[in-house]
């Protein structure tokens, strides 16, 4: 562990941002399901969405909403973002930010760090436990929180074992793209109060809120329906627990 990041040392103290601004605390402070809001030009599944996105204006217009946080793309291959983006939607808006990038080592964490990512996504089906481990202890010596995406009832399993203070349940099929909403439901369900939940994907209007809130999260997180509709913001914020 201290190998890698004695390796990046040199950037974090020359590139030091700001301390992380407590991307769990904001999911968990507020009265109603928290909306993490998700900044992102295109995606796999559908293509070009806001191609010509300005990201510090998202940013604002997601905190002037009421977006508990937001989510930055920050992976160039398929969904156009870089880490610029972080940076600048982080210096637009208040928000703590989600680095979202299929992040494989620790040294990604730190540069998203550097950049000024307030939490890291650990996707389950890209990592082994061990891998995932060391990322998430990355990320605790960073001062970051970690978002620890599952898809199936092994992922959640694999999630609690790893003590995962946020998980989140991704209705998307990795490799059909398709959205499966009652699967998601049923695996938010089996989550202990005792993890922030959240859930990913296929969230586009305020009964999906509801439904998800009904299943046990404590969160949603949002990305092309809002990117379309930067009015559905006012929607879907405010659902009490």
């Amino acid at each position: 562990m201290r190998g890698y990041l004695s390796r990046l040392s040199g950037d974090l103290r020359r590139d030091a941002p700001e301390p992380a601004r407590g991307f769990g605390e904001a999911l968990r402070a507020g009265p109603g399901v928290a909306v993490i809001a998700e900044i992102k030009r295109s995606s796999p599944s559908e293509g070009g969405i806001a191609l010509g996105a300005d990201v510090g204006e998202t940013a604002r217009g997601y905190a002037a909403g009421g977006a508990a946080a937001m989510s930055v793309l920050v992976a160039e291959r398929d969904f156009g973002g870089s880490l610029a983006d972080l940076v600048a939607a982080r210096a637009a808006a208040g928000l703590p930010a989600l680095a979202k990038e299929f992040t494989v080592f620790p040294e990604q964490v730190a540069a998203q760090r550097v950049a000024g990512a307030d939490a890291i996504l650990v996707l389950l089906a890209l990592v082994s436990d061990a891998e995932a481990a060391r990322l998430i202890q990355t990320a605790e010596l960073l001062g970051m929180d970690a978002l620890v995406e599952a898809h199936t009832a092994r992922e959640v399993e694999r999630a609690l074992g790893l003590e995962a203070a946020i998980v989140g349940v991704n209705a998307r099929d990795l490799e059909s793209l398709e959205v499966d909403r009652d699967r998601q439901l049923e695996l938010l369900a089996t989550l202990p109060k005792t993890v922030t939940r959240v859930a990913e994907s296929g969230i586009a209007s305020r009964a999906d809120v509801e439904g998800a809130h009904a299943a046990g999260a404590d969160a949603v997180l949002v990305g092309t329906s809002l990117m379309r509709r930067p009015e559905l913001l006012a929607e879907l914020v405010g659902v009490p627990r």
